[in-house]
Order: structure tokens, then sequence, then C-alpha cells
């Protein structure tokens, strides 16, 4: 059965975007960047003892499924999330799903899934993307990143949902069961703003929030005692994590400004929000800028100056930490 009225939209991130997509098309029509700050996706992470490819994981949002996990929980919608033991029982289930006429969204990894170019595919099992119809042996997919919905073999989407390794999809499915219409979303945006930026500031560990940022920047500097090739791997790998997997470092800064301009609307032009975002959009530019210092870095022929590095990611812990106070002191009009 084709679910025709379901309407594909581009988006900036896959997660979120799925959400968004799977949420207007039951009935809430809520924007990517309102789904991603009600969700309290942003953060900073770094975990190394956690290896991808022999790196350390350095990550700019929360975990995979946290968003869809939060936003049933603080708008009060019913979701069902399926995982399959094996491929036959998820291409199975899929199948019913989408014969009862339901989108649902799907976890997968981009290395199988044929549609994208050979140049970006890598082994990544937390791509999301919303299946919402099958015609003869092809699945009907809006892939968040694409402009346009795609098709994909049943053999390759099978393999994308239970590819195996780090976050191994294991065929998730997941679906809305019930969306309230009559949401009042002004104290989950007071909510999930403190929560944000509390988690930022106060984490006590340092593999999350601002200390994280700090320990990565330690390690930077640990790096100048360290084998040329490695350090150069070490911090091609940064950027990689912050700019290629999932929307990157800079990317989710942006999406997070848009969220709090929005709220500010929601909120009477609050000014405390509207100079937030204005703050988070100048530390979107200076992830991208800290990307760059390090590109040129690899690929220049000088000797690489990591205490200009370190000192860089320090700088934006601190516009940062600048931004998280001042939504502290956002009070919903109070």
């Amino acid at each position: 059965m084709i679910a025709t009225d379901f309407k594909h939209t581009h988006s900036a991130h896959c997660e979120s975007g799925v959400m968004a997509s799977l949420l207007r098309h039951y009935g809430l029509n809520l924007s990517e960047p309102m789904i991603f700050g009600l969700s309290s996706a942003l953060t900073f992470a770094y975990l190394p003892f956690v290896k991808i490819g022999g790196m350390p994981l350095v990550a700019y949002r929360t975990l995979p499924k946290s968003i869809i996990k939060n936003i049933q929980k603080n708008l009060k919608i019913k979701m069902k999330l399926e995982n399959f033991s094996n491929k036959e029982k998820g291409e199975n289930r899929l199948n019913e799903l989408l014969d009862e006429g339901k989108v649902v969204g799907a976890q997968s990894s981009v290395y199988w899934l044929p549609y994208f170019p050979p140049e970006m595919r890598f082994h990544f099992n937390a791509h999301n993307l919303v299946i919402f119809a099958k015609e003869a042996d092809n699945y009907l997919i809006s892939d968040p990143v694409f402009e346009h919905s795609v098709e994909c073999d049943r053999a390759s989407l099978s393999k994308a949902r239970f590819a195996k390794g780090l976050m191994a999809p294991k065929g998730l499915l997941y679906y809305p069961t019930d969306v309230p219409t009559d949401i009042d979303i002004k104290p989950a945006i007071i909510k999930s703003i403190k929560k944000t930026a509390k988690s930022m500031l106060n984490t006590p560990v340092p593999i999350s929030g601002l200390k994280a940022m700090k320990s990565l920047a330690k390690s930077i500097l640990k790096l100048e005692s360290k084998d040329t090739r490695y350090a150069k791997l070490y911090l091609g790998h940064i950027v990689r994590m912050q700019e290629e997997i999932g929307t990157g470092g800079a990317g989710f800064r942006y999406i997070y400004a848009s969220f709090l301009q929005e709220s500010s609307l929601l909120f009477e032009n609050d000014e405390t929000l509207i100079e937030a975002s204005k703050m988070m959009l100048e530390v979107g530019d200076k992830w991208r800028e800290f990307a760059l210092m390090i590109a040129k870095s690899i690929r220049s022929k000088k000797e690489i100056d990591f205490k200009a590095i370190s000192k860089m990611l320090l700088f934006i812990c601190d516009e940062e930490s600048k931004v998280y106070k001042k939504m502290l002191e956002f009070n919903g009009n109070k």
C-alpha cells in the first residue's frame, strides 16, 4: 500500500528530520529545529575509550535515538520502537506496517544504501530515514539528507538495517501510535532550554559538555610528542567527526540557533532568546573556523601548531559557555 499523502522534506540532520517528517505526517507540524531543541539534543562528548577506526569518539549531539525518545517523553507522544533478531522478521514486519498504510522511521547504515554516491558511503550505522511505501521489490524512501525521495531495493535496505558494528541498527523501525494535537509546547521549550544549558555547563565528568571540550583540547597538546602521521590522523579524525559524520559540530549549533530564534517568537520576541540565538550562530561559525584551521595544518608542510589548535578549541569552549549562561537567563516571560 502506498502512503500517497506523505510529503518528503529535505532536512539538516537525519534523526531530527525524520521525526519532524513523521510527526507532520501524523498530524503535528513542528519544524526540524524545534524537534532538535525540544529533545535537548545539543551536546559535546569526547570519549577516548570508545574507538571509531582506532580514534576516540567525538560527538556534537546526544546519542542516537535520544531525539526520538526525548520528543516522545517531552511532548507526551506515544511511539512504537521495534528491533528484530533477524532480517526475515524485520523485513516481514516492515511490509506489514506498510500494508497497513503506516509511514515508519528506520535506522540504517549509510554504507549499504545504494542511492548514496560512492564517495559519501562509510560505515556509519546511525543514519535515519523514512520508509513510506513498497513497489515490487523496491522501497520508497524519504531520506532527509536528499532533496527528493529515493528508491532502495529490498536486499540493500535489509543490509543497511542489519549492519553489524558500533551503533548497530538491529533493524530498528519506529512510528507514532498516538500524537496529541493540542500540545502546549511552551513549557517544554522552557524545560529543554534549561536542561541543555545546565548539562553543558555542569556535567561533572570530563567526557561530556564543556569539560569534554577542555579534555579534547588537552589531548591535542599531547600530540606534540606523538608520531606526525598519527597526529595528522587524529586531527583529521576530529574534523571528520565534526563536519562529515552526522550534521557536524557547526551544523548542530546552527540548528539550535534556529530553535532559539523560533522559540523567541512564541515568547513575544523574547530578547534573551534572540540574543542567545545570535551568540549560538557565532559559535557555529567558530567551529567552522576550527575545522578549517586543522585542515590547513594537516596539508601544510610546516610544523603543526598544536598549541594554537588547542587554544582555538578552548576559545570556542568559552564562547559556548557564554551562550548557555545567557540561555539560563530565560524565564519564559514570567
